[in-house]
């Protein structure tokens, strides 16, 4: 009797949590095959492309005001080892209503996704294919906190700023913009971390069957090393027929902040969508820049050959 009691206690406790709030799992597997070639040497490996698991739940609290929360940790495909920290890639809490959102905790910043990410469509902006030439100097994940608007006909933003107060710590601002419009789809980043800023403005239309897009930043640094500034610029097209899609990809930098000489990085891709949550592709991607090198090895050019699946969950 004892021990009946016992069980109909924590079931009793674990059928009231589930009453309140919803959790839900989710993530992704990315995995490719590929033939790369870094400044000569020519390697055959299994590539992980970002994949991930995650935790995601939200509790009515009743007048309009919600609690949600995310946790994402990373993992590799290709020998299933944890990619950095524990939930490294988000941690965050938040409080919800009509007002918005105020968020506190560990997420990619609203500036990389209102730009970047948006227009990198053929493998989402993951493993060797992955944005090279966007500035990540700004990019910080942790000890945030931040405000997101509600849609108000079509806009979304974001702001947000580190809290650390540890010696040596310097403060980071991140703001951004979404603005979608049937077809039209607009995005603004912007970034700060004491001498450290970047820019970067995103536009996509989308005709039928034919998704274009692209996105500029301007990055300016301290000027310690390879002068103050430099302007980067992508391209993307995509073209669906039926399960198909065909990608281009091409992007391109000027010289400066941390990059020594010009850059370019093109990408064409297939995806086949096997069904909503799966789908196999394959690209080739290839990067040249001379003195520091694509790869961050000075004089190091480089390219792949890939295949792979992709599978959400």
């Amino acid at each position: 009797m004892k021990k009946i009691a016992i069980f109909a206690a924590v079931a009793a406790t674990c059928f009231g949590a589930a009453a309140q709030s919803t959790v839900n799992v989710y993530g992704r597997v990315n995995t490719t095959l590929e033939n790369q070639n870094a400044g000569g040497t020519k390697t055959t490996a299994l590539q992980n492309n970002a994949s991930r698991i995650g935790f995601k739940g939200s509790e009515d609290m009743g007048g309009g005001l919600k609690t949600n929360f995310v946790l994402e940790a990373g993992f590799s495909g290709v020998d299933g080892k944890a990619q950095t920290n524990l939930f490294g890639r988000q941690a965050s809490l938040e409080i919800a209503g009509g007002f918005g959102a105020v968020r506190l905790g560990n997420w990619t910043p609203g500036s990389y996704f209102a730009t970047a990410d948006y227009v990198s469509n053929h493998n989402h902006d993951t493993g060797s294919s992955s944005d090279a030439l966007y500035g990540f100097d700004t990019f910080v994940r942790a000890s945030k906190v931040g405000y997101f608007t509600p849609n108000m006909s079509g806009f979304s933003g974001e702001a947000s700023t580190t809290v650390n107060t540890a010696a040596g710590a310097v403060k980071t601002y991140d703001l951004s913009g979404n603005y979608d419009a049937g077809a039209a789809h607009l995005g603004l980043g912007y970034s700060k971390q004491a001498k450290l800023s970047q820019l970067g403005l995103r536009g996509l239309y989308e005709m039928g069957p034919l998704t274009v897009g692209g996105y500029v930043q301007r990055v300016t640094s301290d000027g310690s090393v390879n002068g103050s500034s430099r302007t980067a610029l992508r391209l993307s097209g995509m073209y669906t027929m039926g399960a198909s899609e065909f990608h281009l990809n091409f992007g391109n930098t000027t010289k400066g902040a941390e990059f020594a000489d010009k850059a370019n990085q093109a990408t064409i891709g297939y995806n086949y969508n096997l069904s909503k949550r799966t789908k196999a592709y394959g690209f080739y991607t290839t990067g040249k820049k001379d003195g520091q090198g694509i790869t961050g090895v000075a004089g190091q050019d480089f390219s792949s050959l890939a295949v792979g699946v992709r599978h959400n969950f």
